[in-house]
This record gives C-alpha cells, sequence and structure tokens, in this order.
C-alpha cells in the first residue's frame, strides 16, 4: 500500500489487531517501506499526543477501556435534559470518555454530584462513548423485598412471600408502578426506617403472576434462603474499594492473556495463554499461564465482605439471574478481568512436556490486562476456520498456541484417565418477559475442555504448592464409591449385558470401560446416569482424601475466588506462604477451617437444590401447554410410588405413579430397582425406552405427571387385578375402611357377648 493510510484506519487495525501492534507490524500491514515510515512514526505520535493511542515497550494500543461496571459521577446535563456522567477510576491517558446515563421508569431521580455504580456499554457514532444504567447509587443500599402487591384506595400494601417475615410494607400511590391487585413485584425500602406504623417500600418492577416464570427463581432463592440483599456495611466497604496498583505485584500487562467464557458471562475470573516451551531441556512441551482475579487483596480476613461471603459460600446460578457471593462493585467490576483493563490477579506459570505431564510450576502476584474477552463459541468456530474480526488477528499468538497446549494434555488426561461420564448439560433459554423459548442441551465444545484441562492443572498446581510448603489449605475431596453403590451400579450392568469387574481396588479406567462399552448401545443413558448415582458427593475439606473423579492425588479450587469461597481461602494461603502481603490466611481463618469446610460444603449444596427446583418449575411452565401429548424417554428411576422418567425433547423428569402403569397390583423390588405387575408380569426398569402421555405439568411445584403408553416398543396391557371380587360382570361394593372397621368392631362385641 503506496498510500499513507488515515488516522482512522491506523486506529481501526490496533483495535482488530491488539497482538501485533508495533510500529513494524503496523507498517507490514499497511505496505509502508523506506522513507514513508517516517511518516508513519509522525502519524502515530499525533495519535498518541491526541489521546487515541498510548505506547507501551516498541507498540501502540487503544487507551485503557471502562470496565462494563464502573463508579461514576453525575457531572451536568445536555440541552436537551439527557444526564452525562463521568468515570471516577478512568485509567487512560487518553481523553476522557463521556457517559450518558439512560433511566428506566423506576429508577430514583439523579442529581448533579451522585456517585453511582452503573453497567456500561460502548456506543460508536454517538457524541458521547458510553451508554449507562444504574445499578444503585453508592452509598445507598435500599432493602430488597420479594412480595404480592395488595392494591389499596391509596396505594396498597405488599406482603411478603418469604413464610418468616410477617412484616408488610405500604406502597404510596406514586410508587406502585403501575402494579395490579394479586401481582408478585420487587421493591425497595422508601424512605428511612420509622419507627412508627409499617414501613415503605417503592415497587422497582412488577413479575406479574406468582406462577409466572420470570418469579420463580426468585421464590427459589427464599424458599431455600439463600441470601440475596448485602448488608449495608458490606456495600459500603465494597464502594470504598480503588483498584490495584503495580505496586508488589509482576507486571503482566504485555502478556496477551485472554478470557473465554459462555457469551452471556458478565463476570471473568479466569484467564489463559499459551507458548511453545523455549527450554532445550523440554523438546515440544509448553509453557502454559493461567491468571486468576485477585480477590483476596479486596476481600480480607476478617471484613465485613469476608463475614457475607463466607456465608453466603458460592455464587448461585438461574436462568435467569445471578444471586452474587459478592457486590457488584467487585464481582463486575474490580474483580472482573475485564478486556482491556489494569486488574490484579494471581498466576501459575505452568511447563508441560510434549506428553502433557507437569514438569514444573511458579505462582506471581501480577497486575494483567486482558488482551480480548472470547466466548467458548467464538473460539471454536475460529479453530474450525471461519475466524471472526475479534478472533482472526489472535489465530497465531494466542488460539492456535492455547490448543497445542491442550492437544498435549489430552494425552495426560487419557494416561491418568478421569472418570469420562456422558451427561449433556440442559440450559432453558428465556425471553426477556421470563417466558420458557426452549430448552436444549448445551454442546461440549473442545473449547470448554480445553479451559477445564488448564483449571484442573491449576488447582493442582495450587494444591502441590501449599502441601509443599505446609500451608493449611482447604482440599475439594471426592471418596470412591461405598461398596453397596458399586453392587447396585453392577446389577445394573449384568441387566444390560455389561461387566463392572469385582474383587479388585476400584479405579476410574474400571467404570470407564463400563462406560464405553455401553456408548452407543441403548444401554448407554442408563448406565451413565447409575455410574453418577454410585459417586459419593465431593465436598471440602482441610484433611487430603484425594480426587476419585478426576483421578488425582491432591486437588484444590483455586480458579473461581469471585465465585467461591473455598478459592478465596486458597489464595490466602498462597498469599501467605508466598509472603506477598499481610492480606493472606489469618489466625482466625486456620483455626476454623474445619466448621468453613463444613459450611461452603453445605451451601454448595443449597445452591444446588435451588438450581434444580429453579429448572424443573421452568419445564414444567414450558411443558403445561403440551398436556395431552405423547414423548418418548427412557425410565430413570424406579419407587414403591411410580417410576420416573427423563424425557428425550427437553431433559425434564416425570413420574408415572403406579396408579397410571395398569389396574394390577406392582410389586416393588428395591434391590434389583424393578415393578413387577402381578398379572400381566410386566416389568419396569432403569433404562428401558418408554412412550408416555403428559397428563399434568405444574408451574408452581414443578411436578410432572405422565401416563404410560408403551414400553419397549410394546403397548401396555391392562391387568386383571381390578376384575378380582366381581360376580356375574358386576363389580362388588366396597365398604369404606371406617365403615369395615367398625363392623369389625360390632363383630367383637357380638362374640364377647356369646361367651
Amino acid at each position: 500500500m503506496s498510500q499513507m493510510p488515515s488516522k482512522d484506519e491506523i486506529l481501526k487495525w490496533i483495535s482488530e489487531n491488539p497482538t501485533l501492534t508495533s510500529k513494524r507490524d503496523i507498517a507490514k500491514a499497511f505496505g509502508i517501506k523506506g522513507a514513508a515510515r517516517i511518516d508513519l512514526k509522525r502519524v502515530l505520535r499525533e495519535l498518541e499526543d491526541e489521546g487515541h493511542l498510548e505506547k507501551r515497550k516498541k507498540t501502540y494500543r487503544d487507551p485503557d477501556k471502562l470496565p462494563p461496571v464502573s463508579v461514576l459521577q453525575v457531572s451536568g446535563q445536555t440541552s436537551d435534559g439527557e444526564l452525562l456522567a463521568k468515570p471516577l477510576e478512568w485509567h487512560g491517558e487518553g481523553v476522557e470518555p463521556v457517559v450518558m446515563l439512560i433511566p428506566r421508569a423506576s429508577d430514583p431521580a439523579l442529581g448533579e454530584g451522585d456517585r453511582i455504580l452503573a453497567r456500561l456499554q460502548e456506543v460508536k457514532g454517538e457524541d458521547h462513548h458510553y451508554d449507562a444504567r444504574l445499578i444503585r447509587r453508592i452509598g445507598t443500599n435500599p432493602r430488597k423485598i420479594l412480595g404480592v402487591f395488595r392494591k389499596g384506595a391509596e396505594g396498597g400494601r405488599i406482603v411478603p412471600i418469604d413464610k418468616g417475615d410477617g412484616k408488610e410494607w405500604t406502597v404510596a400511590a406514586d410508587a406502585a408502578g403501575g402494579a395490579n391487585d394479586g401481582e408478585l413485584v420487587e421493591a425497595e425500602q422508601a424512605g428511612p426506617k420509622g419507627r412508627m406504623g409499617l414501613p415503605k417500600a417503592r415497587i422497582v418492577e412488577r413479575l406479574g403472576d406468582p406462577s409466572a416464570p420470570k418469579a420463580v427463581s426468585l421464590i427459589a432463592i427464599h424458599q431455600h434462603g439463600i441470601p440475596d440483599d448485602f448488608p449495608d456495611e458490606v456495600i459500603t466497604e465494597a464502594d470504598s474499594m480503588k483498584p490495584a496498583g503495580l505496586s508488589g505485584r509482576e507486571d503482566l500487562r504485555d502478556m496477551p492473556l485472554v478470557t473465554i467464557d459462555p457469551s452471556d458471562a458478565r463476570d471473568h475470573d479466569d484467564a489463559v495463554w499459551a507458548h511453545a516451551d523455549d527450554d532445550p531441556k523440554n523438546e515440544g512441551g509448553h509453557v502454559l499461564w493461567v491468571a486468576i482475579a485477585d480477590v483476596a487483596h479486596y476481600v480480607t480476613s476478617g471484613s465485613a465482605l469476608d463475614a457475607e461471603a463466607r456465608k453466603r459460600g458460592n455464587s448461585s446460578y438461574f436462568p435467569d439471574r445471578v444471586v452474587p457471593m459478592l457486590p457488584d462493585r467487585l464481582s463486575g467490576d474490580l474483580c472482573s478481568l475485564h478486556e482491556g483493563v489494569p486488574r490484579a490477579c494471581i498466576a501459575v506459570r505452568m511447563q508441560i512436556d510434549a506428553h502433557g505431564q507437569k514438569v514444573g510450576h511458579r505462582f506471581v502476584r501480577g497486575l494483567m490486562r486482558s488482551a480480548a474477552s472470547l466466548s467458548y463459541e467464538e473460539v471454536q468456530q475460529a479453530m474450525d476456520g471461519e475466524p471472526n474480526d475479534k478472533c482472526g488477528p489472535l489465530m497465531d499468538e494466542v488460539i492456535k498456541p492455547l490448543y497445542a497446549a491442550h492437544a498435549a494434555l489430552q494425552t495426560a488426561r487419557n494416561t491418568r484417565q478421569p472418570l469420562d461420564l456422558d451427561l449433556p448439560e440442559r440450559k432453558v433459554v428465556l425471553s426477556d418477559e421470563g417466558k420458557v423459548l426452549s430448552v436444549n442441551f448445551a454442546d461440549r465444545l473442545d473449547a470448554h475442555k480445553l479451559i477445564e484441562e488448564f483449571m484442573v492443572l491449576a488447582n493442582v498446581a495450587a494444591a502441590e504448592t501449599l502441601i509443599a510448603k505446609k500451608s493449611p489449605l482447604l482440599f475439594r475431596v471426592h471418596e470412591e464409591p461405598p461398596p453397596e453403590k458399586l453392587d447396585t451400579l453392577r446389577e445394573v450392568a449384568e441387566a444390560a449385558g455389561l461387566v463392572l469387574a469385582k474383587g479388585q481396588v476400584l479405579r476410574t479406567s474400571h467404570l470407564n470401560q463400563l462406560l464405553h462399552a455401553a456408548e452407543g448401545t441403548d444401554h448407554s443413558d442408563v448406565i451413565n446416569m447409575s455410574t453418577l448415582r454410585a459417586m459419593t458427593q465431593a465436598y471440602y475439606n482441610p484433611s487430603n482424601f484425594g480426587h476419585f473423579g478426576l483421578s488425582l492425588q491432591a486437588y484444590a479450587h483455586f480458579t473461581s475466588p469471585i465465585r467461591r469461597y473455598a478459592d478465596l481461602v486458597v489464595h490466602r494461603a498462597l498469599i501467605s506462604a508466598h509472603g506477598w502481603g499481610d492480606d493472606g490466611l489469618s489466625r482466625s481463618d486456620e483455626e476454623q477451617l474445619q466448621s468453613t469446610a463444613e459450611h461452603i460444603s453445605e451451601t454448595e449444596r443449597r445452591s444446588m437444590t435451588a438450581e434444580r427446583d429453579t429448572n424443573d418449575r421452568y419445564l414444567a411452565a414450558y411443558l403445561s401447554e403440551r398436556v395431552g401429548e405423547e414423548f418418548t424417554g427412557r425410565v430413570s428411576g424406579v419407587a414403591r410410588f411410580g417410576a420416573f422418567v427423563r424425557l428425550d425433547e427437553t431433559g425434564a423428569d416425570g413420574l408415572i405413579p403406579v396408579r397410571a402403569l395398569g389396574r394390577e397390583f406392582f410389586h416393588f423390588d428395591r434391590d434389583a430397582g424393578t415393578l413387577m405387575g402381578a398379572d400381566t408380569g410386566l416389568t419396569i426398569g432403569l433404562g428401558q425406552r418408554v412412550t408416555v402421555r403428559l397428563s399434568e405439568a405444574a408451574p408452581v411445584t414443578g411436578g410432572i405427571a405422565l401416563d404410560l403408553i408403551s414400553i419397549d416398543g410394546k403397548a401396555v396391557q391392562q391387568g386383571q387385578s381390578a376384575k378380582r371380587g366381581k360376580s356375574r360382570g358386576k363389580p362388588v361394593k366396597r365398604k369404606p375402611a371406617r365403615a369395615a372397621k367398625k363392623d369389625a368392631k360390632v363383630k367383637r362385641k357380638v362374640k364377647r357377648s356369646r361367651r
């Protein structure tokens, strides 16, 4: 290209090629040679002076971006009355971006000087750089209320849905937000707490019918007692936090670390990079970097933030919302590794050989800057030969080396033989109104497996380092299955014509042989489900009992401190073990490790139950419009009161009650896990293919009832039990149980009188 590119063309190139930003790269891209390079240098200097670029170690980059969640200060209004705000933590050296507030009807009034926490969206072609939506005003933390609105003559009142909260709230007419009588609403406290009368509230969101889809997750949150409202002191503490600087940290900002997450992820707590190892002793090996948000810098032991994070134990995820372990100021801002924003991290550099075996590692406390926030889907699409504009410039330096390292890790995984269950993840897709649009099974991409393997290796490195340094920590423990559960699995396998060897020390490789033998057969689903049921539940413990499922001797959670308290404890242990600062593991942390382990194991189970209940309700709501339709599925469980069926289309579990199996008595064999009809001999067991009719779907409870039509392709015959006791084709009238008891009592009296 002989003509000098315009400034806009240069800026566009740098934006699209974040890893090719030296003057040499730019000159090569535009075909600039010889003396023309002097002109290019002049243009780049002008862009730098104008604040469009900053120079760092002979490379040019866009100035730092604002994170998606930022602290702003309302600075004034436009001539049209639109509110403008300025960022309070602008890192860039260029022109400070202009932010416009986009208010919602339920937002409180804001004035010049107000400090707010807001969610930002970058805009192009406008006279401002970002649109902002209010999360909350800094320094305020109004209490949240979930309840049913009861309309009155002037305004109304809110009856809380939580049974443990008997206090009602009054709502003024101008604070009702148009809510109708009987609607489920989300409200917040309005005004100071009064000593007399009912407290006042302002409705911020109408959720409609209490049984409507949008209310499902909120109801589950309250039913299971998951804390979803941060105390005032916690919010105040979070709001006072400032971004960590470079002091005492290794500068990793020039390293092209990238985050790879679901496309709808709001927080990013891990970033990765890999490259070929240039150590001649490790020919064919790779260097892997995993950088994790340094949450321990902000959430210190004994603080209000720490107490609340421990209380919650973990974040809880629902199809339409997240209940975070940490406030938005941390989870969505300071502790999230946003693209183009400097962020504190604890990183581990790992060396693996050509066969994927780790040969060395070291931890550092650093400051990084994510080169890109990518999704699993776009990374996989790029490796499949269709890179988009974002992934294209990253292919050679970032994406391909990541996959090369993953290929080596796969070799090590095949040698280690972790449990290889095939259980597709179900994903409920909702509309903006909360209605279920579809229920899909999430694709299992190589990009997912890549990140999983990197995280597993980083977790192993954390456990090994802390063991070597004799530091207390929380292990992630998964013990091997108990003998009685293995016997049940062995019986299921034998019924399917498969074998699970007996009389040897159980290893995951033995279970994998069974799973692989069932793969592609009609028994695959039931073998996978039965193997999962045979497993014990993983938990946290300060003592190391190994991780059976991953086939690892020592394992600790290190990679998700934004959403798991266990990882935060491990981060503090690493800080103390390396002498990085005074924000490490405290004496109090060490003394209560056992109680912390028990508590967060319980909060994890609580969240899993609430998430499962929510999904069940959404599925019931989705199927409620299809009552009477026929579905195919497979028997997933058998109990005395009926058989459970997992439907092929949605993965929903429904119950065929015994009364719907046929007009006969069914014998329940607990050991064999079967129901058998007394007249027909019809036997129902795990894994059988069935056709069922949907008879009931109750969104409020999540219950799904089914009628059995056919089993293993054969129509169900009705038993003869209902004909017993018949005379001349007419049924015998049976007396009610109470009447029968009365007759027996009379007969006993007559008998005694005759004596």
